[in-house]
């Protein structure tokens, strides 16, 4: 499995996935170059598929679907979600980053630095 996710991130993207109104509905997640750090994660829903360039599993009872290309960056991430006094958020638990930013939202791998924003 390339993408686990927590029965509270599972939980919250069931809801987020109600709003959307839409039956063929899935998480898509992968990376996108920026952030300090030069690769960002991307998450949203979708319903297209590319047979040829996307994989698509379940995770939860989550249907998600993730382009080929970003597989092994993301190989074994881990999604949370932390309710606290502030709100709630979800975390990424990527064991391939061995850079992230101090906020957490960009990262690097060893295979993989992305394009780093020089605005950060």
């Amino acid at each position: 499995m390339i993408l686990n996710i927590t029965e509270a991130a599972s939980h919250q993207i069931k809801e987020m996935m109600k709003e959307e109104e839409s039956e063929g509905i899935r998480l898509r997640f992968g990376v996108k170059g920026g952030g300090c750090s030069g690769l960002s994660y991307a998450m949203g829903f979708e319903e297209d598929i590319n047979e040829e360039l996307d994989l698509t599993e379940e995770s939860n009872g989550i249907p998600v679907v993730i382009h080929r290309q970003d597989a092994p960056i993301i190989e074994g991430t881990t999604i949370d979600f932390k309710q606290n006094m502030m709100g709630g958020g979800f975390t990424i638990d990527n064991p391939n980053a061995i850079v992230s930013c101090g906020c957490g939202s960009s990262f690097k791998t060893a295979t993989n630095a992305g394009t780093p924003d020089p605005n950060c």
